[in-house]
């Protein structure tokens, strides 16, 4: 029986404190709170449908803008996967999601390589959902990317509510990292022709 890919990482700084413990092979329970009524949903929604089991506390300086708690939201929960991931051994490494959400059609494709990138792609101009800006979906994961140290893409195909694009992203997000985190049996070792991640 391999051994439960866990993770709890704790960051405190003078901005945010954020608790948050994971397990990767979980079943999708969500237990959110970071003050920021739109980033439950959007992890809460992650967790379900990325089977990740998934607990944050996180308080942050909300009285400032919601910037600093996204970014370190993003932070811990990278480091957290990159933490239970361990020495990615058996694992599938690559993942993707073409998801629709009514009119908006997202892609999310992700390599667990070690190596870390962003490429996002938005439509320029994209309304705020209620006090939440949207540039700061690509604040998130531009955070979850570097601290994963995952090769991350996140594209918006066509659509035009910013919540349904939101959504479409940190949904792909959860299934295309579901596929990658996968543990295939017939992979020996790490699935890479260095035999490094």
């Amino acid at each position: 029986m391999p051994a439960p890919r866990t993770a709890t990482i704790a960051r405190r700084t003078a901005e945010t404190d954020i608790t948050l413990t994971l397990t990767l092979d979980g079943s999708g329970i969500a237990d959110i709170d970071t003050g920021i009524g739109f980033l439950d949903h959007m992890l809460t929604l992650f967790a379900k449908h990325s089977l990740i089991d998934l607990k944050v506390r996180a308080k942050g300086d909300l009285h400032v803008d919601y910037h600093h708690t996204v970014e370190d939201t993003g932070i811990v929960l990278g480091q957290a996967v990159r933490q239970a991931l361990g020495d990615k051994h058996g694992i599938v490494r690559y993942g993707s999601m073409l998801l629709p959400m009514d009119e908006t059609l997202a892609r999310v494709v992700i390599d667990l390589s070690g190596r870390a990138y962003l490429e996002h792609r938005v439509p320029d101009r994209v309304d705020a959902i209620g006090l939440f800006p949207f540039q700061l979906v690509e604040e998130f994961m531009r955070a979850f990317a570097f601290n994963l140290a995952c090769n991350l893409h996140t594209e918006i195909l066509y659509g035009r509510d910013a919540h349904h694009m939101a959504e479409a992203l940190f949904k792909g997000l959860a299934r295309a990292l579901d596929q990658a985190i996968r543990r295939d049996p017939r992979v020996v070792g790490v699935p890479s022709t260095k035999d490094a991640l």
